[in-house]
């Protein structure tokens, strides 16, 4: 690509939603690269949260899927599930989406039949695959039997959470989800299971912690931002609690570790970006050796050297949340040592790296 060249980019973040790293590349190109054609492949659930400028085809349709074919350059953060061919010339990037935790593709302990021979059809087609860190660059080599470039940026989501107009977003997010002054807002980003997710009922409830009763317990001063994994979005049963916040639609994650004050998680890859912003994190891992021994285990061990408390009762947490500063005071070493190893790329120039392999090579 060259500046000057009118090129036609397709995107996709997460099955159809305006998000992540292939949304700030997309903005980055919109400045810096004014004649190439942008295209964003849309799940209707999630439509309203794309600008009105920003043009758009349905995923998986026949249009989605022109789209693609027709494209010079495509940015996924996620498998493309759809039948198509990459159009000779043209550069496949998967982004994905996170620093792995628990492992994924080939390494997962399990899966229903036939899932990981399907989602390496897409693998097949990429000709670069980023990376966020350099531990992630050869975990995310052997868990895809990728052989091909990799090019470790950074994730260009977190450019972000480094950002002048960081404060602005976080006031602005606060307002918008009805967060007081002087209350706390805590993130809780519980990742998703595989067999009550291929499995189970679709009407089970994702939630693991009560979080009606947390909240009871933790008082006024404490609002719970739920944000399920983007498979489980619209699961989520109604709550009572009025200091409770479904934010699994907002459209952008990076936007909630702004807004928040404190994260709760289980094994979910958000904690790694969360860690940029350097505020207090709480592991619940309520099924820590069901997870690790059975369902889909992991590359290294959360509860060693962890970057925060480790919970695993509802108790535990609720009595951790009511003083969250104190955990993260007491773990300030370990969390440090977990910055330094995940987080040395995350300076806010990812996507300066990424246009700058793509744009101007």
């Amino acid at each position: 690509m060259t500046e000057d060249s009118a090129v036609r980019v397709v995107y996709n973040s997460f099955n159809g939603r305006y998000s992540d790293s292939p949304r700030a590349v997309h903005e980055a190109l919109l400045e810096q690269a004014p004649d190439a054609e942008h295209c964003w492949l849309s799940d209707p659930e999630h439509a309203a949260t794309f600008p009105a400028t920003v043009a758009t085809v349905e995923i998986y349709t026949p249009e989605a899927v022109r789209a693609l074919e027709s494209a010079d350059l495509v940015v996924s953060n996620s498998h493309l599930e759809m039948d198509w061919a990459k159009r000779p010339g043209a550069t496949y990037v998967q982004t994905w989406h996170g620093t792995p935790l628990k492992r994924i593709h080939a390494d997962v302990l399990w899966g229903p039949p036939g899932l990981l021979e399907h989602l390496s059809e897409d693998v097949d087609r990429w000709d670069v695959l980023l990376s966020p860190n350099a531990y992630s660059t050869q975990v995310l080599r052997g868990a895809f039997r990728w052989e091909g470039e990799v090019l470790e940026t950074g994730y260009p989501r977190n450019d972000v959470l480094r950002s002048p107009g960081a404060d602005d977003i976080r006031r602005r997010v606060r307002r918008e989800l009805g967060v007081e002054e002087g209350q706390t807002a805590v993130l809780y980003t519980p990742t998703w299971r595989d067999d009550a997710f291929w499995e189970g009922a679709v009407d089970a409830d994702p939630l693991a912690l009560d979080v009606d009763a947390a909240t009871a317990e933790l008082g006024p001063d404490v609002v719970l931002l739920v944000r399920l994994h983007y498979k489980l979005t619209g699961r989520m049963r109604p709550r009572t609690s009025p200091r409770v916040r479904d934010v699994s639609h907002h459209a952008d994650v990076a936007e909630l570790y702004l807004a928040a004050d404190a994260m709760v998680t289980d094994y979910s890859s958000t904690m790694f970006d969360f860690a940029v912003t350097g505020k207090p994190l709480v592991l619940f891992a309520y099924d820590l050796e069901r997870y690790r021994d059975e369902l889909r285990g992991f590359y290294f061990d959360p509860t060693a050297d962890p970057p925060g408390p480790v919970v695993t009762t509802s108790d535990a947490l609720v009595e951790q949340l009511r003083d969250v500063e104190r955990g993260h005071r007491e773990h300030a070493a370990a969390y440090a040592r977990f910055r330094e190893r995940f987080c040395h790329l995350d300076d806010g120039h990812a996507t300066e790296r990424f246009v700058d392999r793509f744009l101007r090579s």
